[in-house]
């Protein structure tokens, strides 16, 4: 009531004084309002200011971080080439030591191989020249051999009786040669008459492998001479040597064994047989 009773009977310069100091005290505090707004607002653009500049320093950080991280990739991508290059290089280098290693023994087994050869056939050569040495030796050893054993027999049925095998021969041949196509042959001693021809065989040394072929002369001579196609034909061995299953075969097979015993010529023909 007494500030209403103060009002009432205030004067216009009371009022009016009233009123200024209202609108100071107004205009104050919107000063103060704005003031602290203002405040506010340089905080808040402060924070902001902050915030954004630790959200750039975080993503400068991040960024740095990837970066490294990069770089830190790039270099063991680098590195994981190199040491592949270099592992290829390396293989590459072992892969070409070990061709140029494999070449080098492929050509050395190659020489060994060829100087074996070589000298194989040097071998070979020189064996070949000592055998052809021998056989030549043996040869003419065996054809001296031969042609004494059939001069021998053959002189002594030309200088003794000429009755042989039961009858009575008017001639006597040595090395008469056969020459029909697949008959081809050659009679040591041949022994003929008019009905018969006897062929003896002559060796130095006989063997039961020639007992074959003397039967096949049988066959032969008619073939060859067909002038005894209807002739007895009698088949005779003479040899130095005989032994006794030689002379068995000659007797199973009726042909007449002929040998040297001492200085006479003795035939056993009781098993002749004629062919």
């Amino acid at each position: 009531m007494k500030q209403l009773s103060d009002f009432q009977s205030a004067t216009p310069e009371s009022v009016w004084a009233i009123l200024q100091r209202t609108a100071q005290m107004q205009e104050k505090m919107q000063e103060e309002l704005a003031q602290e707004r203002k405040e506010k607002e340089n905080a808040a653009k402060k924070v902001l200011e902050t915030w954004n500049q630790m959200m750039d320093k975080s993503a400068q950080e991040a960024e740095k971080r990837r970066q490294e991280a990069d770089k830190r990739s790039q270099k063991a991508e680098q590195e994981a080439e190199k040491r592949r290059q270099e592992a290829e290089q390396e293989a590459e280098k072992r892969r070409q030591e070990a061709e140029q290693e494999a070449e080098k023994r492929r050509q050395e087994a190659e020489q060994e191989a060829e100087k074996r050869s070589q000298e194989a056939e040097k071998r070979s050569q020189e064996a070949e020249k000592r055998m052809k040495k021998i056989e030549e030796t043996m040869g003419s050893w065996a054809n001296n051999h031969g042609e004494f054993a059939e001069e021998y027999f053959f002189n002594s049925f030309e200088n003794g009786q000429q009755d042989f095998f039961g009858e009575k021969f008017d001639e006597i041949e040595k090395n008469v040669k056969g020459i029909k196509k697949n008959y081809k042959d050659e009679y040591d001693i041949l022994l003929i008459n008019g009905k018969s021809v006897g062929i003896v065989e002559v060796k130095f040394k006989a063997h039961k492998n020639d007992v074959p072929k003397i039967l096949k002369k049988a066959q032969t001579i008619r073939i060859n001479f067909p002038e005894f196609k209807n002739h007895r034909v009698y088949l005779g061995l003479a040899t130095l040597a005989f032994y006794p299953e030689l002379e068995q075969e000659c007797i199973d097979h009726g042909i007449a064994i002929i040998k040297q015993v001492g200085d006479n010529v003795v035939i056993n023909d009781k098993n002749l047989k004629v062919y």
